[in-house]
């Protein structure tokens, strides 16, 4: 029976529900086929269905949906039909026709490393607690583990990006999109891309060049820039985003597995196979209502870019993929192989501290030359007296600290290099002095105990800039890791100031310093501040770094079995934000309290 109105939509745009028969009329899906005839319809209902999810947040995909030609190649596995939520049928009658009638939810490019990566049911997967990517000497020991997605655009890179993600339960991941490195398009190709007349889908659409060199630092284990591209205005933005580097780089695409460099740099390829019909819905749904276009735009690219470029260039380099995922997201045999073989390649790059050995490794040599340690004053030596003091109250404790962190940073400045200057006084003589010259400070705290020594900081140095970083020991291994990270912009060129309250191994300080480094923070910049620093802290540090200037008001010889310096201060952060528990406290205590 003929239903008599079909819906101005690409993908078997069929007015489900509107028909009296069982499934689909041929007539409709003749009417459609004559409107669109580049578009495959079926007009099976069981064969328009489809389990599979929508990209939950669609990455910088290029601004078309390649469709893949299957009909003529029965060898090539083609994803099936279910009756799940996202089926052909309930995409097409959520899509708008019009883009006024859905606001835009994003219209430019994303890569992203920020917390929180990841929100599951069970889980918030944080970019936190990242393990030592270097060894004791300071020098990075393994690389990230690069996964690279290719497929037609809306074909679920994303999601199944997400879905390795959440089974890998692996802290610090980065997922980089293809879609943030367009080429700067010129004022003519602009007019064409408004126009739907540039083909986004090739492969001179691309910076190459900036997207290799990107992914290779990242490779290393270094922080990057990446351009944030807009898809409404065809252009990049001003402002580019940083990403951190991680122990796993999932790289996703259209075009990952057309250029030669970048194969090289990728560990495992995976190309996501869909449905072209099922690919082109989702195109439809996401460029009119999060890019902003409207319908006949759409198709008319479709046509005359999308499909062409997708068999030309996309579909063939499947023969390249280590693994072929049909049906998406919703493949987790795929999905469970793909994380078996990530789980046991990072297993084989895993290298442990050997805290014992770093411990004994410099004992009996002599202090470096690049520390320097506040004159041993009679006032110093009564401050550290005071502090010292388990018997000290809070009060007079945070008073003398701060006191020696002033002493501590004014000594610090003075490495700074200095210039001579003319100035000329009040009384009109001239004075020959020093001056900074055109040199930026930045300070940078190792939380949370080296936060306290801001304040002296900010006291000295004028409208400085902050910067956080927090590094917290892993019980089980012993090892310093990575929680979290703020840095202000462009701190290369900077002189930076990291402060701590103590260093005993010097592992945290080290992977603090390694962190500067990967900002492209020039080494013999970095100066390493701390009230207190046992010997062992300072080898370990100056070994891995033997430019970094070191910098502390007293050097205690040893650490105990539990790596405490000994004499010692105690837990500093405790006894300043009077966190710590009395003497006689015990854990019974607490159920015999009264509230």
């Amino acid at each position: 029976m003929q239903c008599g109105k079909t819906l101005e939509l690409a993908a078997c745009a069929l007015h489900y529900g509107m028909c009296s028969s069982a499934g689909y009329c041929s007539l409709c899906a003749a009417a459609v086929r004559t409107r669109f005839p580049g578009v495959h319809c079926s007009v099976e209902m069981s064969a328009l269905s489809m389990d599979r999810d929508v990209d939950g947040e669609p990455g910088c995909g290029a601004p078309g949906a390649e469709r893949k030609n299957q009909e003529g190649d029965p060898d090539r596995p083609r994803s099936h039909s279910g009756s799940g939520e996202d089926s052909l049928d309930s995409l097409l009658t959520r899509l708008p026709l019009t883009p006024s009638l859905s606001p835009r939810k994003r219209t430019t490019s994303q890569s992203k490393t920020e917390p929180p990566l990841l929100r599951t049911s069970k889980r918030t997967i944080y970019t936190a607690g990242r393990p030592p990517w270097y060894n004791e000497s300071g020098t990075p020991f393994k690389e990230a583990f690069v996964i690279g997605l290719c497929g037609g655009s809306a074909s679920g890179k994303t999601t199944v990006a997400n879905k390795i993600i959440e089974a890998l339960d692996v802290p610090w991941v980065v997922l980089l999109s293809m879609d943030c490195f367009y080429k700067i398009l010129s004022k003519e190709e602009q007019e064409l891309a408004a126009r739907n007349e540039y083909n986004f889908d090739h492969p001179d659409a691309f910076d190459f060049d900036l997207l290799v060199n990107v992914l290779r630092k990242l490779k290393k284990g270094k922080s990057v820039k990446v351009p944030v591209y807009d898809f409404t205005t065809h252009s990049r933005r001003k402002e580019w985003k940083t990403v951190y580097g991680a122990n796993v780089v999932i790289f996703e695409g259209i075009l990952s597995f057309a250029n030669k460099e970048l194969l090289k740099l990728l560990d495992m390829k995976v190309f996501v196979d869909t449905d072209s019909d099922i690919r082109l819905v989702r195109r439809l749904k996401r460029d009119i209502t999060e890019r902003g276009r409207d319908i006949v735009g759409v198709i008319k690219q479709y046509n005359k870019f999308v499909k062409p470029s997708f068999e030309q260039y996309i579909e063939p380099t499947v023969q390249l993929a280590d693994i072929v995922v049909p049906r998406g997201g919703e493949n987790f045999v795929a999905l469970d192989l793909i994380v078996q073989h990530v789980h046991s390649q990072l297993e084989k790059r895993m290298q442990r501290w050997n805290m014992a050995a770093l411990a004994s490794a410099h004992q009996g040599q002599p202090l470096p030359e690049t520390l320097s340690v506040l004159q041993n004053t009679p006032q110093v030596r009564g401050m550290h007296t005071i502090i010292r003091n388990k018997d000290t109250n809070r009060d007079e404790f945070i008073f003398y600290s701060k006191r020696l962190m002033r002493l501590l940073i004014e000594h610090a400045l003075s490495f700074l290099p200095l210039h001579p200057v003319t100035v000329e006084t009040p009384q009109g003589t001239l004075y020959q002095g020093k001056k900074i010259h055109k040199q930026r400070i930045t300070g940078v705290s190792i939380l949370r105990a080296g936060e306290t020594m801001e304040q002296a900081l900010t006291a000295v140095c004028k409208d400085i800039r902050l910067g956080k970083i927090l590094i917290q020991t892993n019980h089980n291994t012993g090892e310093p890791e990575l929680h979290y990270l703020r840095l202000p912009k462009e701190i290369s060129e900077d002189y930076v100031i990291l402060m701590d309250s103590t260093v005993s191994t010097g592992a945290a300080a080290m992977m603090a310093i390694r962190v500067l480094l990967d900002h492209d923070v020039q080494e013999e910049k970095i100066f390493l501040l701390s009230l207190l620093m046992a010997e062992m802290g300072v080898h370990s540090v100056a070994y891995a770094f033997p430019r970094v200037r070191i910098i502390t008001t007293a050097v205690d010889k040893r650490v105990n079995q539990e790596f405490h310096i000994i004499p010692g201060i105690g837990n500093f952060g405790d006894r300043f934000f009077g966190t710590d528990a009395p003497s006689d406290w015990n854990e019974d205590d607490d159920s015999n309290m009264d509230y």
